[in-house]
């Protein structure tokens, strides 16, 4: 009998060893972007040969670490299938009070500015938990409308003025430029984030929690799992994930604008999409997010280094976030109907 349904059906075979192909795929899908980034690398450095340096490798992982912090909380976000586009004028709002305030205060030690700047992205966090969460606001709703806000709020604290690196006490600019056990700050606080945040995903309720929630809201709701506290939780992070980078960002180009990035947050949602974060939610892990961050540091670091075009600079960028859609897109089908045919059986 089974002889006769597989001649009378042969396609039905050759659809599940595609779709067990493509779910096996989807295991190794870190590795293959790590490869990916391995030979660009290789094809980079043929291309000029100071892209390997330590002084250029260096300068583009302490570039890449406030983008990776940032994209950890898209991630978060992005699998209870929300989204945030506040975080570059929570950034922005952040980083712009904490210069004012260690400006007027030129003996403010440093981790109080950036205490103050994690407070002031919590309080943004915990704004738009609030719409989403408490109100059912559509995320991206909510995020836009809060985008213009907090955007609107930075001009208006500011008066439409900078704070330029004069007006900052040399020990808060410092911050970006300063070692800890011999790596940069930033990097540094990058890796301590990143190893917390392992711990909170993989070995606390709270973090198997928010991959339910994405996966089957009305399944984990059934199972006892309080979504609006989780919501409120993931948009107090990246909240005060924002507010952090506010003040790493000031630090670091030492200057605190109204349109400070301005725009940064759709490469950070672009950083999770590199790394296989489904925009569909219930799906995203740290190693894939950190590979799609050094996948864009690489590509912004890169590009210019080879005299490409800004405006071809832009083309590449998309074109590979759109390959890597596209690629997510189907081997996440191949994972649903490998799923589907499992409950089948």
């Amino acid at each position: 009998m089974m002889a006769e349904s597989a001649l009378v059906n042969p396609s039905m075979d050759e659809k599940e060893r595609k779709t067990s192909k493509l779910a096996a795929i989807s295991k190794f899908r870190e590795l293959g972007l790590l490869a990916f980034i391995i030979l660009l690398c290789i094809f980079v450095q043929t291309r000029n040969s100071s892209f390997l340096t330590v002084g250029n490798l260096t300068d583009l992982i302490t570039n890449t670490a406030i983008l990776s912090i940032l994209a950890l909380g898209m991630m978060l976000i992005l699998i209870t299938r929300g989204i945030d586009l506040s975080i570059g004028s929570t950034l922005a709002l952040s980083g712009m009070i904490v210069a004012q305030v260690v400006s007027v205060n030129q003996g403010l030690p440093p981790i109080v500015a950036i205490l103050l700047g994690i407070s002031v992205g919590i309080v943004c966090g915990v704004m738009i938990g609030f719409l989403v969460s408490k109100l059912g606001i559509l995320p991206i709703i909510a995020t836009l409308a809060m985008m213009n806000i907090f955007r609107g709020l930075t001009f208006t604290v500011s008066d439409g003025q900078w704070v330029s690196s004069y007006q900052m006490p040399e020990r808060f600019v410092s911050i970006a430029t300063s070692q800890i056990l011999g790596v940069n700050t930033l990097v540094f606080v990058a890796i301590i984030i990143y190893m917390v945040a392992y711990y909170f995903i993989n070995h606390t309720t709270t973090g198997r929690q928010i991959y339910a929630v994405g996966s089957n809201p009305a399944s984990a709701k059934v199972s006892g799992i309080n979504e609006t506290k989780i919501l409120m939780i993931v948009y107090m992070i990246m909240g005060g994930l924002s507010g952090l980078c506010g003040v790493l960002w000031v630090s670091k180009f030492a200057s605190a604008q109204g349109d400070t990035a301005s725009g940064f947050e759709l490469t950070v949602i672009a950083a999770c999409i590199l790394g296989g974060v489904s925009i569909a939610g219930g799906s995203g892990k740290i190693s894939g997010v950190i590979l799609g961050a050094i996948l864009l540091g690489i590509l912004n670091n890169a590009l210019p280094l080879m005299n490409v075009s800004p405006f071809w600079q832009m083309a590449i960028q998309g074109s590979i976030i759109l390959i890597a859609v596209v690629i997510n897109t189907i081997v996440k089908r191949g994972v649903d109907r490998n799923n589907l045919l499992r409950r089948r059986i």
